[in-house]
């Protein structure tokens, strides 16, 4: 029995692409009416966050800030229960300062704490299209490899054993996508203001120049005029984290500088 604690855009999908693979899932949502249509693909609800564990098992989290996972993992029984043997595998986008601190959560009771944050929109996580680094313990994450895979992940990339890792990856791939989003939006913008087709300078540039999935996924949207620059609230979240981190490290990051402040003000 695995049990799986989050079931928001991302986590919904995930969570029925394993249950199609037959894996047994014990869910825990704060929305419990979330869970409600698994029941009938053989998924258990869990009341708590306690009854998704099981201890030495294996626990999935997707949910959104280093606030609610430090909820999660802090509540009542949690740790205790998942104790030695257990695995956390936390594929929540947070800070790797939160990650590393969670970590230590969970070897003072003998379990391990996986960081492996998720890229891919909900569509690329129903067609089993997600892209996931990881780190922690190699022992740990040879135990949840063919959990990923099942999920629906076309490549899994190996960061290593130190915790934080695979979040720095993705804090550094959402910047980047943001800043592909956003030059892309503005460019459109400037063409079409001249009476280009926003449709077909789209398809040209993503199919010559930029023929690559962020560029083409958000230059549709930007196209139909159903995102005008990007994503908006999980974006400004993983910019203000790669800007507290940049900050931290005296990295000098300019252009994430100005486009968190874009982002920031937006």
């Amino acid at each position: 029995m695995i049990g799986f604690i989050g079931l928001g855009q991302l986590g919904l999908p995930i969570a029925s692409n394993l249950l199609e693979r037959g894996h047994l899932l014990r869910i825990y949502n704060r929305t419990a009416s979330k869970v409600d249509p698994l029941l009938t693909r053989g998924a258990e609800r869990a009341e708590r966050p306690i009854d998704a564990v099981t201890p030495g098992g294996i626990v999935v989290s997707l949910l959104w800030d280093d606030a609610s996972v430090q909820s999660i993992v802090t509540s009542e029984g949690f740790l205790d229960r998942l104790g030695p043997g257990g695995v956390h595998l936390s594929m929540s986008s947070i800070s790797p300062e939160g990650a590393r601190r969670l970590a230590a959560l969970h070897a003072a009771k003998g379990s391990v704490y996986l960081d492996a944050p998720v890229f891919g929109r909900p569509e690329a996580a129903a067609a089993r299209k997600l892209w996931i680094p990881i780190a922690g313990d190699r022992a740990a994450q040879a135990r949840v490899k063919p959990l990923l895979e099942a999920m629906g992940a076309q490549g899994v990339f190996d960061f290593g054993p130190d915790v934080g890792a695979a979040t720095v990856v993705k804090l550094v791939g959402n910047f980047l996508i943001g800043a592909a989003a956003r030059s892309l939006g503005e460019g459109v913008m400037l063409a079409e203001s001249q009476g280009v087709d926003p449709h077909a300078i789209v398809h040209m540039l993503t199919t010559t120049l930029f023929p690559a999935p962020i560029y083409q996924s958000y230059g549709k949207m930007i196209a139909d005029k159903t995102v005008p620059f990007g994503p908006g609230a999980i974006l400004k979240k993983d910019l203000g984290n790669l800007h507290a981190l940049a900050s931290a490290t005296g990295t000098s990051m300019p252009i994430a500088d100005r486009l968190y402040e874009i982002f920031t003000r937006a």
